[in-house]
């Protein structure tokens, strides 16, 4: 490969809490016995970034100056061209394209827009944490739909569920994640529209979080959620950043697509009432860098290595660690492991179990924040070596 991801790099001191902060607050505890901690829980590679990223901002820092400065047409350029050769976003335009220092900010403030505090917010569980913290954190009440599993382990959104909920709690935004973090699913168009006939037969405007869009593994293709009807067009705000494509979180920097005149004029205004809502130079450069051609070629390399990761993982996983099921992922670089079947067979709580991983150094993530009592989150982002040490781990001293 002309990229480099077989190297583990060494973070430890470099600012990053995947490896720093395990042992401390809620991360996963440290490993015993000598043990090193492989970092497989929060959400960050531990790849190096694209060289086109770190060549635009030294470029940048080489001009010592930085002061006030406007959005370049680059910067713009550069994702009008991205998600239309990735995405298929016909019709997209400068206008439509609003910076946010994160997406979850970007949600808030859509919500903010949307809701009155108090409103019922819906959400598909299992569920990421951070939309759980700001639903809470800002006065919304979250409305579960609980996902169902068919006879094959797929994930499915259970839509007589979701307009009942709509239903009985009054609800009229809703957050989407497309693809979906933790259970990895990369839904069909055909999903996506059913989901958006019941938004729209109840005037459910809704909240996309499609920041996974370009981690897309063994050929699946993601579909925009606003591009499934003229509805999901106009009533959709859609959140996208390259952070987690390219590794980027510590730089800051998402940005929404509204197509809806009047809900981007209100989402701009309440993302600027507190005046925090500034984008980084050194970030849009990281943009522009991030979303060029060598850009592209990266990620088709880095898509490759996550897909080789996650079939292997999975085969581990079905062959060998019996009680443990999931649906292998069509997108993200995480696992999402339901293991109520393991832990009666074993006596043991899901707690003990995260301990027993844990301790020999495999640094995974609580999955009970995410609404599944039995469930574990694993960060498959890192060199194969890494990843199958790890396995290696959990099937002599776990498993």
């Amino acid at each position: 490969m002309k990229y480099d991801f077989e190297t583990m790099l060494e973070r430890r001191g470099m600012d990053a809490i995947a490896v720093d902060g395990i042992g401390k607050g809620g991360a996963p505890a440290g490993a015993r016995g000598g043990l090193d901690a492989i970092p497989m829980w929060v959400a960050d590679m531990n790849f190096a970034t694209c060289p086109a990223i770190q060549e635009a901002v030294s470029r940048r820092v080489s001009h010592p100056a930085f002061g006030y400065f406007e959005p370049s047409d680059a910067y713009y350029d550069a994702i009008i061209r991205w998600q239309k050769t990735r995405n298929g976003a016909d019709g997209l335009a400068r206008e439509h394209i609003g910076y946010e220092n994160g997406v979850l900010g970007g949600v808030v403030s859509a919500l903010n827009v949307l809701c009155s505090r108090g409103d019922a917010v819906l959400v598909q569980t299992p569920v990421y944490i951070g939309f759980c913290h700001v639903l809470e954190n800002n006065g919304y009440r979250l409305v579960e739909n609980p996902m169902r599993r068919d006879g094959d382990g797929v994930w499915r959104i259970d839509c007589a569920d979701l307009e009942r909920k709509i239903v009985e709690n009054r609800v009229h935004a809703a957050i989407f994640c497309n693809p979906h973090n933790p259970c990895g699913r990369v839904w069909t168009p055909e999903e996506i529209r059913e989901a958006m006939d019941v938004f729209e037969k109840h005037g459910v405007w809704v909240i996309s979080d499609e920041i996974w869009s370009d981690l897309l593994l063994n050929g699946h293709r993601h579909t925009p959620t606003q591009s499934v009807s003229e509805y999901a067009r106009e009533h959709t705000a859609a959140f996208y950043a390259p952070s987690k494509t390219f590794n980027l979180a510590g730089l800051v920097g998402s940005y929404h697509i509204i197509y809806n005149s009047w809900l981007r004029e209100r989402q701009e205004k309440e993302a600027s009432l507190c005046a925090y809502n500034a984008m980084n130079v050194l970030s849009m450069h990281a943009l522009t860098g991030a979303y060029s051609p060598e850009g592209e070629e990266w990620v088709r390399q880095l898509r490759e290595v996550l897909s080789g990761n996650v079939n292997y993982a999975c085969g581990v996983i079905r062959d060998r660690f019996g009680g443990v099921s999931l649906q292998k992922p069509e997108g993200t670089y995480m696992l999402f492991l339901h293991c109520e079947e393991w832990c009666r067979a074993h006596g043991m709580t899901i707690a003990e179990l995260q301990k027993r991983g844990t301790d020999v150094g495999v640094a995974w993530q609580d999955g009970r924040m995410f609404h599944d009592p039995w469930g574990i989150r694993m960060n498959l982002a890192l060199p194969f070596h890494k990843m199958k040490e790890a396995f290696d781990r959990l099937e002599k001293y776990v498993f």
